[in-house]
């Protein structure tokens, strides 16, 4: 195997989104190595920092593959502005909803959300921005907002849950998949030469396609049922462990 590509949430990062020394160490192994390390997340670049600073991903699959930062080139698949109005149109007035959209220039909400220090909008269905759309969050208590936000979706967009309540609206070029391919590409590396981390929806094409496919035993059944294998839960170090047994022992794959 010569790249490790892995999710970050409930994946990599501890319930308390931390990274323990251990799985930093383990991570300094495979660069010391020669193994590529890379991040394909759901979050923005803004956002993953942090850990970028500690480990030094290679490469980095953002916002679901809305934007892919490669070592010598960036590329960015938004929604088209004409189809987010549209979306946005049918769904902003569903009640008890909490409407994001992630941007060029930032997060906007109709509510506060500290946790995201998202800007409040109050024109939706407007467009806060002319800057590149990479996706539209979604949440509500009414179980009402899945099929409505599916019959908003327009034929270049795409919708995947996270976390059970979290819709995300995107472009369909922009998938996990499609942003590990890319990574890959960009570093000579093959498709069965690398080993993928995740918990969730979103990582399932990845976790079926790539070389070995590796769940943590905190994810969904759907990502449980399709994964080669089954390592420790987030909060256990369970990335850390799969590669310290299976990728930097003297028997290998």
């Amino acid at each position: 195997m010569k790249a490790v590509v892995m999710d970050l949430d409930r994946t990599l990062l501890h319930t308390d989104k931390t990274v323990s020394e251990y799985t930093y160490s383990i991570l300094k192994r495979c660069h010391d190595s020669g193994i590529f390390l890379m991040a394909a997340t759901a979050r923005p670049e803004r956002a993953i920092l942090t850990y970028h600073n500690r480990v030094g991903f290679d490469a980095m699959t953002t916002l679901n593959g809305a934007r892919i930062i490669l070592p010598n080139n960036i590329i960015e698949n938004g929604i088209a502005p004409a189809s987010a109005k549209k979306i946005l149109e049918k769904i902003f007035m569903l009640p008890d909803l909490t409407l994001s959209m992630e941007t060029g220039d930032g997060i906007f909400s109709n509510v506060p959300i500290p946790l995201w220090n998202a800007t409040v909008f109050t024109g939706f269905p407007a467009l806060p921005t002319d800057s590149i759309i990479y996706k539209i969050l979604l949440s509500s208590r009414d179980n009402i907002i899945f099929g409505e936000a599916e019959k908003a979706l327009s034929p270049d967009t795409y919708m995947t849950v996270a976390e059970g309540n979290l819709i995300q609206i995107m472009s369909t070029a922009s998938t996990k998949w499609n942003g590990v391919r890319s990574m890959l590409r960009a570093v000579g590396v093959k498709e069965n030469e690398v080993v993928y981390f995740g918990d969730d929806n979103d990582d399932i094409e990845p976790i079926k396609k790539c070389g070995i496919g590796v769940a943590v035993s905190n994810g969904i059944d759907a990502v449980l049922n399709v994964a080669d294998f089954i390592t420790e839960s987030n909060d256990m170090d369970g990335v850390a462990r799969f590669i310290e047994k299976n990728l930097l022992s003297a028997t290998q794959f």
